[in-house]
């Protein structure tokens, strides 16, 4: 028999035809899955044209016969959003009703009066830009709060069908009304026409306060109440002053609680974080302006945070801070409702003021205890009486400057006459020291030292008092300057905004802590405390005992910070707002003229001389309770000494 043999044609044939019959098996099903699809579409549209037409429609083949004529391109569309709204329930649940609405789109609606333009955005129904009409920033461009999405308000939420949900992420149908002035927004987040989420803008005209109200209706069976409800509020406040540095400073987060305590989150914190209970109110603060909420109720609890976002004080940069508060809500019978306030607009403690019960001023930061007091009840009350009369803000610290140190006059001749008086005394002070030789008679010296000053009714504590006396006023106002509205962009000789540095001389390079321009006022006022110490160490040179042996030279000490604190003052203030260095420059200038009017014409030294010695020939004073107590400590200290003196020669 004939051996068969392998036929490679076959082969190739068996492969060809396996070939042909796999491409006509994946043709086919993919005719199948396109025909499948087709008819879906042609099914979504049918059913879109019998919703928006109310008539019936059939589907023969890929054929739609209806009573209606309908455009092809409209029930592509109606197709679409077909999809679009099976893709909203989805995601949305009952909230995909808002979706399905004409509003659902990112259009806005603006409200505003005369100080104010707010512009509200229809997806989440939150403020997207909020400008202060009679305001510029320091380079002289439209001054906004809110814009290009540095502020975000939205609620977090859960709903009953297990769905976490943010407003932001949805579209609010806007409502306004106006009506002589007053303007009305009402935005609202709909499930249907009579359930809803609603934000309400109120504004009133002529105001920087809005009314602003969170309600929902109809909801009990929608959001979960039994789990968090978050309120956010953040903000990243711009930069609008001319010192990114000096401006970062008063940049901050303020806050009052329940009780009246006023606080903030340090500004110099490059993070701080913060839990607050029974909170009135938050202050997004910059330097010169305030975005504040404000509850009716107390806030039960809160979290706040503070950013620093200034890396560089040397460089330009858009954003100072970064500001964030997280606030839990409730719900009462299943529906939220809170009626809160918000203010926009300058950080003026005159316009604040006028918020009666709510003291919006305290998140002015004026100093604490003390020094609040004294620019409450006395600087703030001179000011605005200064200016209710001056034009020139110059003149007006001028002024104020003049008010200040003819009230402290009386302290400066008080230090003065006892400098006078020890002086007296000194060739008195320098026998003792020579009576009494070294170290192991200081005790000894110091005890006699004082029984003459005491004789002679001079104390030491008598120049010093004066002088302390004159610091809370220093602080007050080294608060008050940097802080106060009225000074931002008003100009004065050279400096063409007191509120800011007036450089005269920008430098090509930077030097540390000085900064890269050389300002004058800062100038004018080192060069005014270099003459005012060198005129006020002769004085403090008399009321400082002769040096004793072991003790410490005071006088070399003085003349060393006569030539540091000018350097110093250069320094720190050279980036300040130029009101308060112009306040120093007159205030040392006006001490100077003030010193040189009592040296030369108000104390005679002879007299001063025979007031020390009708005082010295008086009898002496029973000692209070208080010297006795120091004798005694002196002369057990001293009967130490001389035992431990004679331990030694032993």
């Amino acid at each position: 028999m004939e051996q068969k043999k392998f036929d490679p044609n076959s082969l190739l044939g068996f492969l060809f035809m396996g070939l042909i019959l796999m491409w006509m098996f994946y043709n086919q099903s993919e005719k199948t899955k396109l025909e499948q699809e087709q008819k879906a579409i042609e099914q979504i549209k049918a059913d879109s044209i019998q919703k928006v037409n109310g008539v019936t429609t059939k589907v023969i083949d890929t054929t739609i016969v209806a009573d209606a004529t309908i455009e092809e391109s409209q029930i592509v569309v109606q197709a679409s959003d077909s999809l679009n709204l099976l893709q909203a329930q989805s995601k949305l649940g009952a909230f995909a009703y808002s979706s399905s609405l004409a509003a659902a789109t990112e259009n806005t609606t603006s409200i505003e009066n005369d100080l104010l333009k707010i512009v509200v955005s229809n997806k989440g129904g939150q403020i997207q830009e909020i400008l202060l009409k009679e305001h510029q920033t320091y380079d002289h461009k439209p001054l906004y709060l809110v814009k290009d999405q540095n502020a975000n308000l939205q609620i977090d939420f859960s709903t009953k069908d297990n769905r976490v949900l943010s407003t932001r992420d949805m579209y609010f149908e806007p409502t306004l009304t106006q009506t002589e002035g007053y303007s009305v927004l009402s935005m609202r987040l709909k499930v249907d026409e009579n359930r809803f989420l609603e934000y309400r803008y109120s504004l009133k005209p002529s105001d920087y306060l809005i009314d602003f109200d969170i309600r929902s209706q109809g909801l009990q069976n929608v959001i979960d109440g039994s789990k968090p409800i978050n309120l956010q509020w953040d903000m990243t406040t711009f930069h609008t002053e001319k010192s990114v540095k000096y401006e970062n400073q008063y940049t901050t987060l303020e806050y009052r609680v329940e009780g009246d305590e006023f606080n903030n989150l340090s500004p110099a914190a490059e993070s701080k974080k913060k839990d607050l209970n029974d909170v009135d109110w938050i202050a997004f603060r910059q330097q010169f302006f305030t975005s504040i909420l404000n509850a009716n109720t107390p806030i039960e609890k809160m979290e706040v945070l503070s950013e620093n976002l200034v890396k560089d004080d040397e460089k330009d940069t858009i954003f100072t801070k970064h500001f964030a508060a997280t606030i839990p809500l409730s719900t009462n019978d299943g529906e939220l409702n809170y009626n809160w306030n918000y203010y926009f607009g300058p950080s003026d403690y005159n316009i604040l003021e006028t918020y009666e019960g709510r003291n919006f001023e305290r998140s002015i930061n004026m100093g604490w205890g003390i020094f609040r007091w004294i620019n409450k009840y006395f600087v703030i009350y001179v000011f605005n009486a200064l200016k209710g009369n001056i034009a020139s803000f110059g003149l007006i610290i001028i002024l104020l400057t003049i008010v200040v140190r003819l009230i402290m006059s009386p302290l400066v001749y008080k230090s003065y006459l006892s400098s006078a008086k020890m002086k007296v005394l000194r060739p008195e002070m320098e026998e003792i020291n020579k009576k009494l030789p070294g170290k192991d008679n200081a005790m000894k010296r110091q005890q006699e030292t004082m029984a003459l000053q005491r004789k002679a009714g001079v104390s030491m504590l008598s120049g010093c008092i004066p002088a302390l006396l004159q610091m809370p006023v220093f602080f007050a106002l080294f608060r008050f300057f940097p802080s106060w509205f009225d000074l931002r962009q008003k100009g004065f000789l050279w400096a063409d905004d007191l509120s800011a540095y007036d450089n005269v001389l920008d430098l090509p390079f930077n030097i540390p802590i000085y900064g890269s321009h050389v300002s004058l006022f800062p100038l004018l006022a080192s060069i005014a405390i270099f003459f005012y110490m060198q005129m006020s160490q002769s004085q403090q040179a008399n009321m400082q005992p002769p040096a004793q042996e072991g003790m410490p030279d005071m006088q070399k000490m003085m003349k060393i910070m006569l030539y540091i604190s000018p350097v110093m003052m250069l320094f720190f203030f050279n980036q300040y707002g130029s009101g308060l260095s112009l306040y120093y420059f007159i205030s040392n200038v006006l001490t100077l003229t003030i010193m040189w009017v009592i040296k030369t014409w108000v104390i005679d030294e002879k007299k001063v001389h025979a007031m020390v010695e009708k005082k010295k020939a008086q009898a002496p004073k029973k000692k209070s309770a208080f010297r006795q107590k120091i004798d005694t400590a002196m002369k057990q200290a001293q009967q130490q000494q001389e035992i431990q003196k004679k331990g030694k020669k032993k």
